[in-house]
Order: C-alpha cells, then sequence, then structure tokens
C-alpha cells in the first residue's frame, strides 16, 4: 500500500518546469507516486517521462489518456519511451473519457465505447508484450509493419484503467492490471468496484487487480473556505454521468461531497477508509485547492503516513 499526489501546476510560467519542481518536492516528502491527467494542452505520456527522468525515485503515470481519438500502436509507443525514460518507473492509465468532451473536440462520435475498450486493451497489450500485434477488429484496425520492441523498455508496464462502471471494470479486469477510480468512495469501491473487478479477473484466470483510488484531500484550519474551493473546481464532474453515478453510491450530492477537507488526523482516517475498503494505492488530488502552504502540509502527513506503512 502507498500514497501518491496528482500534480497539476497552477498559473505556471513553463508547465514542465514547475511540473518537474511539484514532482521533486512530492519525491522529498516521502511520496510514492505522482501522476498527471490528460489535457488539451499537453501529453500526459511525454510529461510524465520528462518528470520521471528529472527526478529518480519516484513513480511517474497518466491518469489518465481516454481511448478515443487515440490508436493501440501509438500509445504503445509513447508508454514505451516513457518507460524507457524512467528506467521501469512508468504506469500508464487510460480511459474511456466522456462524450462532451470527445464528440465536440475530436469530431469522434462517442459509439460503442466498451466495445472500443475492449479491442483497444486486446491490441495494446498485445503489442506491449510481444512487440508485433495482428488484430483486425470491428471498431480497430492495428498491425505492426515491423517489430516494435523498445531498447530499454523491457520493465512491464502497468496497464490501468480509470473503469467505474459494471461494463467497464468487466473489461478491465479481464484485460488490464487495475483501475485508477476517480471520486469513487470508500462505500463504492468495496460494494461495486473491487468486487466486480476481481471477480472479472478470477473469471479470466488473471491476477487481482490493483485498486489506485483517486480522491481530493487537502489538510486546512480553513474547512469551510476550502469547501467552497473544492465546489468549483469539481463542479464539472457533476455532470459527467460515470462520475455522477458514483457520487450517488456513495450516498452524495455533489463531487465536493467527496472532498476530505480537515485536520492531519481527519484526512489520516479518511485515507485508511480507503485501504480499508479494498485499495492498493491511494492518490491525493486537489492537494493545492486551499494554498501552497496547506498543500505541503497534506504532503508531509502523505509522507509520513508513507514511512509508517513501509516500516510497519
Amino acid at each position: 500500500m502507498s500514497l501518491g499526489v496528482a500534480i497539476g501546476p497552477a498559473d505556471a510560467v513553463n508547465y514542465v518546469d514547475e511540473t518537474i519542481e511539484l514532482t521533486r518536492e512530492a519525491a522529498e516528502a516521502g511520496l510514492t507516486s505522482a501522476w498527471f491527467g490528460q489535457r488539451f494542452e499537453y501529453d500526459a505520456a511525454g510529461l510524465a517521462a520528462v518528470v520521471g527522468r528529472a527526478v529518480p525515485g519516484i513513480r511517474v503515470g497518466t491518469s489518465a489518456i481516454p481511448v478515443f481519438g487515440r490508436h493501440p500502436i501509438l500509445v504503445a509507443a509513447q508508454a514505451r519511451t516513457a518507460q524507457a525514460a524512467t528506467h521501469g518507473r512508468f504506469q500508464l492509465g487510460l480511459a474511456l473519457g466522456a462524450p462532451a468532451f470527445v464528440e465536440p473536440a475530436l469530431g469522434t462520435p462517442f459509439e460503442r465505447p466498451i466495445a472500443r475498450l475492449r479491442e483497444f486493451l486486446t491490441a495494446l497489450r498485445t503489442v506491449l508484450e510481444t512487440g508485433h500485434v495482428d488484430h483486425h477488429g470491428e471498431l480497430i484496425t492495428a498491425v505492426t509493419p515491423l517489430p516494435s520492441a523498445l531498447p530499454g523498455a523491457e520493465h512491464p508496464i502497468p496497464l490501468l484503467v480509470a473503469a467505474m462502471g459494471p461494463q467497464a471494470l468487466r473489461v478491465t479486469g479481464e484485460l488490464a492490471d487495475g483501475t485508477l477510480p476517480n471520486l469513487a468512495g470508500p462505500r463504492t469501491l468495496a460494494e461495486h468496484i473491487v468486487p466486480a473487478i476481481t471477480r472479472a479477473a478470477a473469471e479470466a484466470g488473471r491476477p487481482r487487480p490493483r485498486i489506485i483510488a483517486l480522491a481530493p484531500a487537502v489538510v486546512t484550519a480553513d474547512v469551510d473556505r476550502a469547501r467552497e474551493t473544492a465546489a468549483k473546481q469539481l463542479a464539472i464532474y457533476d455532470s459527467i454521468p460515470s462520475y455522477h453515478r458514483v457520487i450517488q453510491l456513495e450516498g452524495a450530492d455533489s463531487a465536493a461531497d467527496l472532498a476530505v477537507i480537515g485536520s492531519e488526523e481527519e484526512v489520516a482516517a479518511a485515507v485508511q477508509r480507503y485501504y480499508d475498503a479494498g485499495a492498493d494505492e491511494v492518490v491525493l488530488t486537489q492537494t493545492g485547492l486551499d494554498g501552497t502552504e496547506n498543500r505541503r502540509r497534506t504532503w508531509k502527513l502523505l509522507g509520513a503516513l508513507n514511512q509508517q506503512r513501509s516500516s510497519s
């Protein structure tokens, strides 16, 4: 069990430089992983490669790259490049994405997402493991005209999916190494996500998948101020059906209700509830929502918790 953070500098002069500095700070605080979301202004796998090479000793990963608008052979090439650059510390997180971002931005219909995910993972896993793929599916064709193994990237690349719905969890359990659920609280993990993905993996003859839970959290004395900021930052998730479902499953009214905001003791207790629910790793997001000082307090707490776990 380990603790990581999502990295995303605000108001950066140079986004890559400041991401490197934040990740270095996270590593020095004792965190074990740093995660980079895919947005429209940068490439998450490329950022992870650069940051991971600049900051040794911390795992880096994408959380997560949408499969719509991408091809498994090209994503495999990105992943291998990042794995070679980081000497085996890269983790590839994928996602379906949301129709509101896929269709108007890429001009790609958000159709048959589960079937696309299954084909994408099938082709991607094949090319990552063998260096070759010859996949002719209904939605995806992936054929390597030349061998695609990369010297320096021999270490297996963990293949993760931000799966939360029943069908996506089944495909992920059958074909991937784990899941990256965001905003899925402890109840949702224990009652819905962990049992579903574990059962799917067992039926496919695969090991138990890793559960890497992403949750917004910050240590602060001004709870009201932080919660008001969290409501603004997390409001976008309330309108996305997949997130709306897990928010409801947790018995919450909005994404902001799932943010853990309070003292060190309160945040530590909340983190433990995620582990008790079946998480193998907890990644805190939005740790900077109440300023730099409280972000550093949060990261100091996470580093201390990591140290406690490693010594126990």
